[in-house]
Parts: structure tokens; sequence; C-alpha cells
């Protein structure tokens, strides 16, 4: 164990958690410390699993105290691997899933152990929702800290554009109520700014009326006319209609004839927040561009516009994230060239076509400060191991410098480990400063750092 970590410290607080402890060498310990993504294998020296934000509050003392490292993990999606800690505690939420919806009122508290597949079937039920990603997994509390950008976002914001209150611990420990009166700064902070201000035990949700809807997955074939076509139409669209495209090999799915099997497609996820009928038609001109591969799209109730995930899947996968502002036939050409130039079982450009709600709000009113940005990129790779890793990497610095617009920025929730560089580009200028300024008042040493990290403007004591 952890030499700073004392027997004492860890036999104090596993007298006063509700919830449990797990050390090395304990039977589940193995399966506790694994995190979604593949390629990080780090052994903390203690994973808690706290019952409720006292526990929570327990735990950060303890680490604060004993100067051990402290990791937060709501679903350990972090591209970064900040979920997770090599000596350290792991504090994990994955207990914490208590969801109080009210559906007269349409707001909901939600506790941060939860996932977005979780919460959004529970309102579902009323016909509502919230807004997060595209996955399942994924940890209500990371994608909320981050920003929040989905199925959602053209019509009903981003995550953090719904988000009322929250219960949160701060490094000392205290247990805060923040919202809009109370905490106004720290409220701002946590809206876009990551895991840096302490520990979101739960956030109070908007929820919006979102029962059925158009979904599901077509499959085009991918050419500079057909990438480019599918861009303009995603970029005018209208705000009821969000797409996350995908232009890689086709996985060898069931519904993918193999004779398409490796071949360059485009997946588009999609989803049509409104009447089905007139999703048809804003989702029509995708199909006159080409004849579909394969054509999932359905009316749907929101809630299955995730499939169930499986929990075995644990991807080796480097990313780059970017802004851009178009997509034309030169710039469909650049992607082309580049996914044909690699031969990484699984290589991806992920393009998301903003604006809508998520541009009506003010850069200067949450800490996700890229409002006016028209488009969102991700280029990744997936890598074998240890060694085949830096080949990887370079291709995905080669392929996102190739597609960079000059558009400054970067999505917090898509970086990796990229250090203050990207950080910077995360959060420029007035936003980075104001973070600190808060950083100062509410984590002042630093404890919260396992993150895309601000540190204080000027380090002080609690």
């Amino acid at each position: 164990m952890n030499q700073s970590l004392s027997s004492q410290s860890t036999a104090q607080l596993s007298a006063r958690l509700k919830g449990r402890l797990i050390k090395p060498g304990d039977n589940d310990y193995d399966e506790a410390r694994a995190i979604f993504l593949g390629g990080f294998d780090c052994r903390p020296a203690l994973i808690a699993r706290p019952g409720d934000a006292s526990d929570v509050a327990q735990v950060v003392l303890v680490a604060r105290e004993s100067g051990v490292a402290l990791a937060v993990r709501s679903g350990g999606h972090s591209g970064a691997g900040h979920s997770t800690v090599d000596g350290g505690i792991v504090l994990d939420l994955r207990d914490l899933k208590t969801l109080d919806i009210d559906p007269i009122g349409r707001t909901a508290w939600a506790e941060t152990g939860l996932s977005a597949a979780e919460y959004t079937a529970a309102a579902g039920r009323h016909g509502l929702a919230t807004g997060f990603g595209d996955t399942g997994s994924v940890g209500i509390g990371g994608i909320t800290l981050s920003g929040g950008i989905g199925y959602l976002v053209r019509k009903h914001g981003l995550t953090i554009d719904n988000v009322l209150a929250a219960e949160v611990v701060t490094a000392d420990g205290a247990v805060l109520h923040v919202d809009a009166s109370a905490h106004p700064e720290l409220f701002w902070a946590i809206r876009g700014g990551g895991g840096n201000f302490g520990v979101v035990t739960r956030f109070c949700y908007q929820l919006q009326p979102v029962d059925g809807v158009l979904g599901g997955m077509l499959l085009l074939p991918a050419t500079e006319g057909v990438i480019a076509g599918v861009m303009e139409i995603a970029d005018a669209a209208p705000e009821e209609l969000s797409l996350i495209v995908n232009v890689m090999p086709a996985p060898p799915l069931p519904f993918v004839p193999a004779s398409v099997h490796g071949q360059l497609v485009m997946m588009i996820l999609l989803c049509y927040a409104g009447d089905a009928d007139a999703g048809a038609r804003a989702t029509a001109p995708l199909r006159a561009l080409a004849k579909p591969i394969a054509d999932l799209v359905r009316p749907m109730r929101y809630p299955e516009i995730y499939p169930p995930d499986d929990p075995s899947y644990h991807p080796k996968a480097i990313g780059k994230t970017l802004f851009i502002d178009r997509v034309d036939r030169g710039t469909a050409s650049t992607i082309l060239d580049h996914l044909h130039q690699s031969d990484a079982s699984v290589r991806v450009a992920q393009i998301r076509a903003l604006g809508g709600a998520a541009a009506r709000v003010s850069n200067d009113e949450t800490a996700f400060a890229h409002r006016g940005q028209r488009m969102l990129v991700n280029v990744a790779s997936f890598y074998d191991g240890p060694e085949d890793r830096p080949r990887r990497a370079a291709w995905v610095k080669t392929f996102a410098a190739a597609l960079d617009q000059g558009r400054p920025g970067a999505y917090v929730g898509f970086l990796g480990d990229e250090g203050e560089a990207g950080v910077r580009a995360a959060y420029p200028g007035a936003t980075r400063d104001r973070l600190a300024a808060v950083k100062v008042r509410y984590d002042p040493a630093n404890l919260f750092q396992r993150n895309q990290n601000i540190p204080p403007a000027v380090v002080g004591t609690t």
C-alpha cells in the first residue's frame, strides 16, 4: 500500500464508511479497478465505494490529510485514464444511483454513479429526457462536468445547459448545495470545468419532453461527394435533428453485407427529437445522396437510442479532438486519404454538427467556451498494445493536423493526455483565468488534480 496511506487511516475510513473499501488481494479488486478503456493497468492502493455524500467527504479528507493521489470515477470513460491511479485512492461513485424524478415539475435529482442509459430509461418512462452523449455506459457525472454533447444538443443544448443545481463535496470535506444563488461561481465552474473543484455527488437536471423520436443508424458509402453532402445537410438541418457521423471501415455487423466489411463507409447515428413524419422529411435528403448500405432508422422511444452495452468491451484507443468550420469535398478527400493510409482495425473520423440551442448560450454563461463552433471532430484509432501505440498516435496527430482549419479550441470531454496545451485549448483566456480563481477558493492545494487540471491561480491553504 502507498506509504502515505497509513493502516490507521485505512482502518478509520473502513469504520466510518457506510459503503465499501476494496484493497489489493480482495476477490473483486481486479474487476473494481478496471475502467472502460483498455491500455490502463493501474493498481490503486484503495478503492472506496461510498454509500452517500458523507462517505465521499470522509474519503476526500483522508486523501487530503495523507497526501495520497485521488482519482474520482463516475463511469470510468476518461480518455486520459483519469478514472484510476497507481498507488492512490480511487473514489468510485458507481453505487450512488438514487434518482428522484418530478414528472410534473420536469426535474430530476440524480446521483452521479448512474449511467446515461440508466437515467434515460427511468426518465423515459415519463416521456422525458436529459441529453447526455452517444454511449449509454458513460457516467452522468463525468459527461456533465465536461459539457455533454449528444443526441439532443441542437434541440435542447449541452447537458450543462439543463443543470439546475448540484451537491458538491469540496476539498475541505464540506457538502455544498450549489446553484445560481448559492456558490454561483462554483456553479458556473462545474458546468464544463471538469472535476477540478470537488466531487459532484448529485445533479439536479431540467427534464425535456422527449418521448418518441426518429432515430438509429444509417450506413452510406463513403465518397467525397457523400461525406460533404451529409455534413452540409447536418449543418443546415432543423434543430430537432442531430447527427453523429463516423467515417470508418465497415464493421462485421450482422446487418452489413459481407462484401462491404472493411470498406470505408459513413456510419451515421441520428436522432430527430420530434414528430416522426417531420423527421422522415428531414432525413430524406441523406438517402438521396446514395443508396444506403443499411438503414436502421425508425420511430422509437428515446431510451432505445442507447443499445445494450457489452461490459467486457475495453477498447485500446487514442484520439485527438478539434473544431472545424466546414466539410467540403477537399476536407472529405483528406479524411478518406488518411483513413486509407492506416491499417488499424478500427480508425475513424467522427464529425458532429453543433449550433442550435447550444449556440444560443453565451460563452461566459458556463465554463464551456466554444458556443460559436460549427463542427466538432474526433479522430481516433485503436491500437493493439504498447508497441503499437506510438505508430497509431503519430497517425492520429498527423490526421488531426491535416484537418485543422485554424479554429482554436478543444472539447474537454474528448481530450486525452495532452498536457497543458490541451487544457489551454479547452479553456481559453478569460475562461481559464476565471476557473483558476474558483480553484483558489474551493481547492487551493489542488487536491483534485487527476483531471484536465486547472491549477489554482495562487496556491494557499484551506
